[in-house]
């Protein structure tokens, strides 16, 4: 049986036009903006059509991926749900390990919490205590920065377990709300999409 191998310049070719593909798929047109949600006077960036795009997936774990292995991450702690849909990926990219930072109540013991402030009132997040190693270099990722408070309290937790916070990244960012202005000063602060 005959197989037929693609030679070099093909290859080349190919890559050639996937990256060109790659580099031109905008991603601020996959995130759809429903108003009045969740209550009214709110614009909310639904990224559900961004995660149905396998092309716009590679992309983000791509470009997330290289960032956080520049600054040399040794873990990657996502926040409870969504942060889970983009930190997951990178992490095994990298062959890092993965930190679930978790809504309340969803971890067994032994674990750590903290709370942190709602427009709406309060949160709280946990991590298992044995889920990162003093002095490691860890990463929180989510998927959207606005106010800070969950990403704020996921940097708190993971510090407080004696790893180092090296960088909050997030797919999206909401610049207005000034979100990476109460994250720790020094701290690496990474958005690919920007409003």
């Amino acid at each position: 049986m005959c197989v037929a191998v693609p030679s070099a310049l093909e290859v080349r070719r190919a890559v050639c036009t996937q990256m060109i593909w790659w580099f031109d798929l905008d991603l601020k047109s996959l995130i759809r903006d429903v108003p009045d949600y969740p209550s009214e006077g709110i614009l909310f960036r639904d990224l559900t059509p961004l995660m149905a795009n396998p092309g716009a997936m590679q992309r983000v774990t791509e470009v997330l991926s290289n960032h956080l292995k520049s600054l040399q991450i040794e873990a990657i702690a996502a926040i409870d749900s969504r942060g889970f849909i983009f930190g997951a990926p990178v992490a095994a990219v990298l062959d890092i390990p993965f930190v679930p930072i978790r809504k309340a109540g969803k971890l067994p013991p032994p674990i750590v919490g903290t709370d942190y402030a709602l427009e709406y009132g309060t949160a709280r997040l946990e991590v298992s205590t044995n889920s990162v190693t003093d002095g490691q270099r860890v990463a929180v990722v989510d998927d959207l920065l606005a106010t800070g408070g969950s990403a704020g309290a996921g940097v708190k937790l993971i510090t407080s377990l004696g790893a180092e916070v090296i960088s909050a990244t997030f797919l999206v960012e909401l610049e207005f709300l000034k979100g990476r202005h109460v994250l720790p000063s020094g701290l690496d602060v990474f958005s690919m999409v920007k409003y």
